[in-house]
């Protein structure tokens, strides 16, 4: 796919999603599938050539809607609220075209700055105190600041390895000398085969 077919494709896939959602009623809430149900429809190799874009476009009402929840529909009331908005939407199609892996300032200078100041905002809409900042009133950097996860799986392992660090920094006031390997093998953490993350 060159630059003008990109552009020509995307223009039809906002079609396709906005013409998703303004006849998202009409579509049954959950799937009347069993399982397996898609081994059927698709092959079970890949193909060893590029189908045509708008056979895998067809593939997507003959194949994937069909075994599709439809967390949008008004008539969905499980589980959680999803988080969706055209604009967000447009962003995703904006972090997608213009892709970058902000892991350090210098690998994406922009992203790294904006998630900061988007996270200060949160925390002056929230009423958080100060400290959550990730500078002070005179600009000065503090310890405050976060970063934003990209799932709740990944916000629950960051909650965790943070928990474990302040438990090993007790255990190691409690036992001075104490090494942080040895401090880790005393934590336990406990899980559930009942939750999600």
């Amino acid at each position: 796919m060159d630059v003008e077919e990109f552009r020509q494709r995307g223009k039809e896939m906002v079609d396709m999603v906005a013409d998703y959602y303004s006849n998202i009623r009409e579509r049954r809430v959950l799937p009347n599938i069993d399982p397996g149900y898609l081994s059927s429809l698709i092959p079970s190799d890949a193909p060893h050539e590029p189908e045509k874009w708008e056979d895998v476009v067809k593939d997507i009402e003959r194949a994937i809607m069909p075994g599709m929840t439809h967390w949008l529909h008004p008539q969905f009331h499980a589980y959680y609220p999803i988080g969706y908005s055209f604009p967000s939407v447009l962003a995703d199609i904006l972090c997608n075209g213009i892709p970058n892996i902000s892991f350090t300032w210098i690998a994406s200078p922009a992203s790294t700055e904006l998630e900061q100041i988007v996270l200060d905002w949160l925390v002056k809409a929230l009423n958080l105190p100060s400290e959550f900042l990730s500078k002070n009133e005179i600009g000065e950097v503090q310890q405050g600041g976060g970063v934003i996860q990209g799932s709740a799986s990944e916000a629950a392992l960051v909650a965790m390895l943070a928990a474990r660090d302040e438990a090993v920094k007790k255990l190691q006031s409690d036992c001075p000398g104490l090494k942080d390997h040895e401090a880790v093998g005393w934590l336990i953490a406990y899980g559930s085969d009942q939750v999600a993350v």
